[in-house]
Parts: structure tokens; C-alpha cells; sequence
């Protein structure tokens, strides 16, 4: 989400600095060392992101398959009525005229990015299923659609636009890119409010301001050590993408404008109010602990998901055959460095046995996520609902992968036999732009850590 909706509180103007040494110590105290209920460290995570995932990631993010988002920014908040819109300009999101957007995936219905090359055989079983499908009746085949969208729906642990609908329009997401918006205040504050409130699994303690505009407001939500992993797995992947996002806005901080030109660059005493434990009452070295976390259930997601594209007839389709085939490439190696991490996440700690506890707990989890991200119709502004909607449905997407009972590792490589696991290109989109996100704020946090460094008395 556009980083700006997720501000919690007034920008600090200055911060004081006692030492050099202190500033980096206080933001960055906890983070390092092993990870609560992993087997990975921090430095671990570090060194694997920034060397091998991060420039391959960034190489795939700018290519046309993922660029153009197709989104409805235009759906009716679902929880409170008294909804406006953003008047800030730099909330505005340009979608994309239709000579903008590349024929294969205006022209395509592949909703699963199968291949071109197999449109006839795709057209022949069309054919009987259009003789059997005339004799069905008007309600039979209305209940088949349903029971079609309502197995699709089950898998989901987040909810998805209708791509068909005529207020979904594509945005190249690298012509809006997620950075400072201005958007703060109440209404920024209620967002999240609300996300925590969603979020946090009872019993809980609730660290709300009196103020919602006070700073060094901290967590609203402040998980019970009583809480099992998979409640306290939750609230570690909201938190975590809440750092996310704060790590952006402050990285991309609007430092000066002027006629000429808008100047953007880190903005270090944004970050040191979201992050530095002082001033945030020990809760910021915590938050960026939990942005580790969320890197990790997110990489364990892309390993997981290498056989459904490694596929022969899977493919990155825009109409553009020799950079669909160069970029489906790129994908696969990506994937393969993801699988080949040594300490991955192990998510069969999760939800373990079939009682109908467990199901009941992951229920619960998936309901508690959908929830989640319907807020994002809820915000203002909307590069913060576009960035919001797309990270919240990415990470939906990883867990649908990490969770779904289905098993992808035994999916036919053939286009004679569909695959039950399935993945809309929306979902596809999201997945790995939502992780470009999380990978990029690890990036930055070296950037934070030198820059801090180096503040003077």
C-alpha cells in the first residue's frame, strides 16, 4: 500500500541523536540473530537477499508480464459509509490507455497464463463442452458457474478483483511507484486501526492513543505470549508488512520540491520514529524483526510454487515471444535461487493435524485475512489502495500456496490434463510484486544502517 497509509502518527521533524553509534543501536538493537519460531538468522536473510534475490527480482518486476496491473479502484469501502476521496495530487494513480498495455494480455482470457500455442486443442475441448452445455439448463449451468467460483473462492486467503468488470483498468506499477503521498491522519490512522483490529486473535492487549494523531503511538494490537504459533505467525505478517510499507515511505520521502523538479531520497527521522526503540516505546526493532519473518514465509512460498511454472505449458504470455521466453527463463532461475535458501520456513508446523481444531484455526486464519484485505477498499488514497491491494493480495496469494491442501508438487506436465491448483494472473502479479516490496525493504535497511552511522551529535 502506497507506504503513506500506513503512518500512525505526525511526521517528526527532527530527532535527537545522542551518539553516532546510538542512533544505528536503538533502530537496529534486536535485529540480528536467530528468528522466533525459525531456523534462519537475520545476517542469513541479508547476505541471500542483497546478493542473489534481490537484482534478479528487480530484472523480472520491470518487464511487461508484471508492470501491468489489472485493478478496481473503484470498489465501495464495505465497513463505514462516511468514505471520501483524496484530494492530494501525489494520490492519484494514471491508469493505463489501452495502446499502453500489450496485446496478449489485453486480447488473452488465459486466466491461468497458459500458452498461446495451445489455443486449438483449447478450442476443440471448448467445443464439446459448448455440446455439452447445451443441454443443460439455464439454472444447472448458473449453479455451475457458482460451485466453479465458489471452489476457487475456498482456496483464497485473500479477496480479488474482477478483472472483467469494466472498472478494472491496468496501471503500470512502475510509473506509480509506491513512495510518500502525504496522506496522514485519522483517516490513515482508522485504516489501520482497523487492520489490527481484524487482526489481533483474542485474548489480546490493546495499546490505542487516546489520540489517534499522537505519535510514538506504537502497535495497536500487542500479541499475548499465551497465543499459538499460527495466531502469533498472523500478527508477525501484518506487523511485518507494516514495517514494509513504513521502510518505503521512508525511503522514498518527498525531501524538496520546487518548479523544476520533486526531490526524493531517505527521509532518517521518519524511519527513526517508526523503528527507533526509544521512540517507540521498544516496539521498532521488533516491527523489523517481523518484516524478516514476513520475507521468509514469502520466499518459502516461491520455492514451493516452482513446479506450476516449471510447467512446458505455462507461460509468461503478453504476445511477445522472445521476451515471454527470455523472462519465463529468468522466472525459473529466480525460483530455483528461492528453493536452493538452506533454512527456509517450515510451514507444516502450522495447522499440524487434521482434528477439527486445526481446521477450525485455519479457517479462521483465511476469514481473518479476507477480512484484511477488503479494508484496503477502504483508503483514501489511491496509490496507498493500489500499493495496499496488491501487497495484501500477494501475500494472500503466498499463503494460498503455502496452505492449500492440494498438492502442487504432483501437477501433470502436460496441457492434456488441468491442474486442480490454479493461479489467475492477478494472483501471479501480486505474488511476486508483493515480494519485490518485502525484498526491497530488506534491501534498504542496509542503506538506513549506514546512513544512521553516520549522523553527527
Amino acid at each position: 500500500m502506497e507506504t503513506c497509509v500506513l503512518l500512525l502518527g505526525l511526521f517528526l521533524t527532527s530527532v535527537h541523536v545522542t551518539t553516532a553509534g546510538s542512533a544505528a543501536h536503538r533502530c537496529f538493537c534486536q535485529v540480528t540473530g536467530t528468528l522466533d519460531d525459525c531456523a534462519c538468522d537475520v545476517e542469513t536473510i541479508d547476505k541471500f537477499n542483497n546478493k542473489d534475490i534481490f537484482p534478479k527480482l528487480q530484472k523480472l518486476l520491470s518487464s511487461d508480464y508484471f508492470r501491468f496491473y489489472k485493478v478496481n479502484l473503484n470498489n465501495g469501502c464495505p465497513f463505514w459509509t462516511d468514505h471520501s476521496q483524496c484530494g492530494l495530487k501525489y494520490c492519484a494513480v494514471k491508469p493505463c490507455s489501452p495502446d499502453e498495455v500489450p496485446e496478449g494480455l489485453k486480447s488473452s482470457s488465459y486466466k491461468y497464463s497458459e500458452k498461446a500455442s495451445h489455443d486449438t486443442e483449447e478450442c476443440e475441448k471448448a467445443e464439446k463442452l459448448g455440446a455439452v452445455n447445451g443441454s443443460l439448463s439455464d439454472e444447472t449451468r448458473q449453479a455451475l458457474q457458482e460451485w466453479k467460483k465458489y471452489d476457487d473462492e475456498s482456496d483464497r486467503f485473500c479477496m480479488l478483483d474482477d478483472e472483467d468488470s469494466p472498472e478494472s483498468q491496468y496501471v503500470d506499477l512502475l510509473l506509480n511507484p509506491e513512495r510518500f503521498t502525504g496522506y496522514i491522519g485519522a483517516e490513515a490512522w482508522r485504516i489501520w486501526n482497523s487492520i489490527y483490529e481484524e487482526n489481533c486473535f483474542k485474548p489480546y492487549s490493546v495499546n490505542r492513543p487516546l489520540n489517534p494523531l499522537a505519535s510514538n503511538s506504537g502497535d495497536l494490537c500487542i500479541v499475548s505470549p499465551g497465543l499459538c504459533v499460527e495466531k502469533r505467525a498472523f500478527f508477525r505478517l501484518i506487523s511485518g508488512l507494516h514495517a514494509s510499507i513504513n521502510i518505503h515511505l521512508s525511503a522514498r520521502y518527498l525531501l524538496d520540491e520546487n518548479w523544476f523538479e520533486m526531490k526524493w531520497g531517505h527521509n532518517v527521522s521518519e524511519f527513526q520514529q517508526r523503528f527507533d526503540e526509544d521512540l517507540t516505546k521498544g516496539e521498532g526493532p521488533k516491527r523489523l524483526r517481523n518484516l524478516y519473518f514476513l520475507y521468509l514465509i514469502e520466499l518459502r512460498a516461491l520455492a514451493k510454487i516452482l513446479p506450476y511454472f516449471e510447467r512446458s505449458t505455462f507461460q509468461l504470455y503478453t504476445g511477445q515471444d522472445t521476451q515471454d521466453d527470455q523472462n519465463k527463463k529468468l522466472l525459473l532461475e529466480l525460483l530455483h535461487v528461492a528453493k536452493s535458501f538452506p533454512l527456509h520456513f517450515d510451514e507444516t508446523a502450522l495447522f499440524a493435524g487434521n482434528n477439527k481444531e486445526a481446521m477450525k484455526l485455519k479457517e479462521d486464519f483465511k476469514l481473518t485475512f479476507k477480512n484484511i484485505s477488503r479494508i484496503m477498499d477502504c483508503v483514501e488514497c489511491f496509490k496507498c489502495r493500489l500499493w495496499g491491494k496488491l501487497q495484501t493480495q500477494g501475500l494472500g496469494t503466498a499463503l494460498k500456496i503455502l496452505f492449500s491442501e492440494r498438492q502442487i508438487e504432483a501437477m501433470p506436465n502436460t496441457s492434456n490434463t488441468n491442474p486442480s491448483f490454479q493461479l489467475s494472473r492477478q494472483e501471479i502479479v501480486s505474488l511476486f510484486n508483493a515480494f519485490g516490496r518485502i525484498s526491497t525493504s530488506v534491501r534498504e535497511l542496509k542503506n538506513f544502517r549506514s546512513l544512521l552511522s553516520k549522523l553527527k551529535q
